[in-house]
């Protein structure tokens, strides 16, 4: 006997259906009412993607832009290195400190620069047209330039490690950047910085003309003993300076005693010029023994009389101090003159010792009749 089925009619509330939450299979995940197409996910991310790189470029341009400004900032302050030219550096704004001549310590600069390379670079001021204008380094440079000339490597001496500073700084500070570098040194002596003071005073783009004046100024770092024993130098280097070779060679007990003397004795000048003159083959220690003889100095030996006869034995005034002094440029720099009695001195960086004898001769006698006429 077969069951026949009940079929029942359920009517379902409407707000039933639309309140009761959906509800899935285990694993089952609904889908987002709104779902995405691939375009719209690509133009998402790369909108994101453009975002995140802009802020990067950002952060660097920042880090750029401080990086510049502390350039410049050390730049200024002469503490940013650079490799210069040799060829690219010139003397010419600074009377140096050094008087040129025979180095007898430069070689073991050279050998150390050699084996070491350099490690105290020079200072060096930018100017015009990629040129630069030394201002402490002199014995370094002169290293380099020495080797380049030596070797020939270009590659290794042609350039020289340098702190260069920007134009701006005025005439004094670069000399006294000069002098205290050269102050800690201990072989420089008190006749170089005599010297320094004397053409500090005689160079007509310093606002200075008393040599006494020159000292406190340059060497303003130094104690008053010493700047007491620069000025005493001056007068031995002011009158008797054209007349020895070795002037940097007197050492300081001989220097005093000898400018005591000068202001003793009148005529002691053209008596020590006449004991010097003619003889072209003194060495250093000929030319210290006719001084130490002149000072006073019992134990010295020599070729004159005593300083007293020889001086009785001479006549003339002492020379006048240098009267005039200027300085014009030329293709090779600036040329420096010092006009004084009996003397008339041009400094320029050019080896006259190469020119002809013949057309240097004939040059100086065409200037001599110019000034005669």
């Amino acid at each position: 006997m077969s069951k026949k089925r009940r079929m029942f009619d359920i009517d379902i509330p409407v707000d039933v259906v639309s309140d009761t939450p959906e509800t899935f299979p285990a694993g089952k995940v609904s889908e987002p009412a709104t779902r995405r197409g691939p375009m719209a996910a690509a133009i998402a991310e790369t909108v994101e993607s453009t975002r995140d790189r802009q802020e990067i470029e950002a952060r660097i341009r920042a880090e750029n832009d401080a990086l510049a400004h502390e350039h410049v900032r050390l730049k200024r302050l002469g503490l940013v290195l650079d490799l210069v030219p040799l060829d690219a550096i010139g003397m010419h704004k600074l009377v140096r400190d050094r008087k040129k001549g025979l180095d007898h310590e430069l070689k073991d600069l050279k050998a150390s620069i050699t084996e070491l390379g350099l490690s105290n670079p020079i200072r060096v001021e930018a100017g015009p047209d990629g040129r630069y204008e030394l201002i402490q380094g002199f014995r370094r440079l002169s290293a380099y330039q020495e080797l380049l000339e030596e070797t020939g490597d270009a590659d290794r001496f042609g350039r020289i490690p340098a702190a260069v500073s920007q134009p701006g700084d005025s005439l004094e500070a670069l000399y006294r950047r000069m002098v205290d570098e050269n102050l800690v040194r201990k072989d420089i002596s008190f006749a170089e910085m005599a010297m320094l003071a004397l053409d500090y005073a005689r160079d007509p783009d310093t606002e200075v003309n008393d040599p006494d004046k020159a000292v406190a100024m340059l060497f303003k770092s130094a104690g008053y003993q010493k700047r007491s024993y620069i000025r005493t130098f001056i007068k031995v280097v002011e009158r008797l300076g054209a007349e020895l070779r070795f002037v940097e060679e007197i050492p300081r007990a001989l220097g005093l005693a000898l400018a005591q003397r000068l202001e003793e004795m009148d005529g002691l000048v053209p008596a020590i010029r006449a004991e010097l003159a003619d003889w072209d083959d003194r060495s250093i220690e000929d030319e210290l023994s006719v001084l130490r003889r002149f000072a006073g100095d019992p134990q010295a030996e020599g070729r004159a009389e005593a300083p007293a006869a020889a001086v009785k034995a001479s006549s003339g005034a002492r020379p006048a101090r240098a009267k005039t002094s200027f300085q014009f440029d030329r293709r090779e720099g600036r040329a420096r003159c010092v006009a004084a009695n009996g003397k008339l001195e041009i400094r320029l960086e050019r080896d006259f010792s190469t020119v002809d004898r013949r057309r240097l001769e004939q040059a100086v006698r065409l200037m001599l009749d110019q000034l005669d006429g």
